[in-house]
């Protein structure tokens, strides 16, 4: 299996994963966003992982900005894909995109 057929699995598992679930969570909550970073920080094991998560993010807004000439028009899809998402989708979603140069 080629480089980009993998990044396209990644970022679909990355899209569909987190959904499962973040959808059922907002059913039962609603868009409560102090409910939810009280959740995510709700003990130091999530918090290990609310914060690598973080990190990660302003890693591939780091790599966005490197990659600018590789990715081109399209470097606005993964940063949707960021605030929308996270990083799972966003991340194998650009390394994806940069398979196309």
């Amino acid at each position: 299996m080629k480089p980009k057929q993998i990044y396209l699995l990644l970022a679909i598992a990355g899209l569909v994963l987190p959904y499962m679930q973040f959808v059922p969570w907002v059913l039962e909550h609603g868009l409560d966003m102090r409910l939810f970073v009280s959740q995510l920080f709700a003990s130091r094991i999530s918090a290990i992982f609310g914060m690598d998560v973080l990190v990660s993010a302003a890693v591939v807004v780091v790599f966005l900005g490197a990659e600018r000439s590789r990715l081109g028009n399209k470097r606005w899809i993964p940063l949707v894909a960021l605030l929308t998402v996270g990083v799972s989708l966003a991340l194998p979603l650009a390394l994806y995109l940069r398979e196309d140069r």
